[in-house]
């Protein structure tokens, strides 16, 4: 991979400090989800609860949130967190710890080899936004992360659109900044792309627009 883009990636994934994680649910889904990016946190949690599984993959983990809130189909889930930050990983897995967690340090823009795969569900929530790049470039994700599916296995997940949606005030001041920050990637990002992306990687998906939140499921990964 271009070294810019891996420094882009690093750079966006330093926004997830020690200090910092535990005001991640304050900030992002009890305020900008619903005043800035106007789709509440309850719809994402319904996207989880529809699409988690026993054996899970959560790529871009933040907060562990989710992780935290769903209800898996199983007492004792088996579940594998990937990121490129040390810091939402250890707060996460301590978040979940009930669920003895396995961590991986990794950029999931590159080929993975991970031990617990094939998985039967995959969560990206937040994080196509959050890659540097257009989209149909960083869509190279949907590929990598599609190659770790089981053959009945669903990749689910969340991003903000930066183009083609209405965006309200609040919403286009935090694009501006996340953007010009780095800890977005997301100027350019289209309900278009995003659509196209998955349809060339999947046999089958949905995707539903909630404010200027795209949520999206997709199976049967074309390898």
């Amino acid at each position: 991979m271009d070294a810019t883009v891996d420094e882009a990636v690093a750079r966006g994934a330093a926004a997830y400090q020690a200090r910092t994680l535990p005001f991640y649910d304050a900030l992002v889904h009890g305020l900008s989800n619903r005043v800035a990016w106007r789709c509440p946190t309850r719809e994402l949690l319904g996207l989880y609860a529809r699409h988690v599984s026993e054996r899970h993959l959560d790529v871009g983990v933040g907060s562990g949130f989710f992780l935290d809130r769903c209800v898996f189909p199983t007492a004792q889930p088996r579940i594998t967190l990937l990121d490129l930050s040390p810091a939402a990983l250890e707060f996460t897995r301590q978040r979940i710890a009930r669920h003895r967690p396995r961590t991986v340090l990794a950029n999931a823009l590159e080929p993975l080899a991970l031990e617990d795969g094939p998985f039967r569900s995959i969560g990206t929530m937040y994080l196509i936004h959050c890659l540097p790049g257009p989209l149909p470039v960083k869509a190279r994700v949907l590929s990598v992360l599609g190659a770790q599916l089981a053959p009945d296995g669903v990749l689910f997940g969340a991003t903000i659109l930066g183009a083609g949606v209405p965006h309200s005030a609040a919403a286009r001041l935090l694009l501006r900044l996340y953007n010009r920050q780095g800890i977005f990637g997301n100027a350019s990002d289209s309900l278009e792309q995003l659509e196209a992306a998955l349809a060339a990687r999947f046999e089958r998906h949905e995707v539903r627009v909630q404010g200027c939140v795209a949520l999206f499921s997709a199976s049967g990964f074309r390898a």
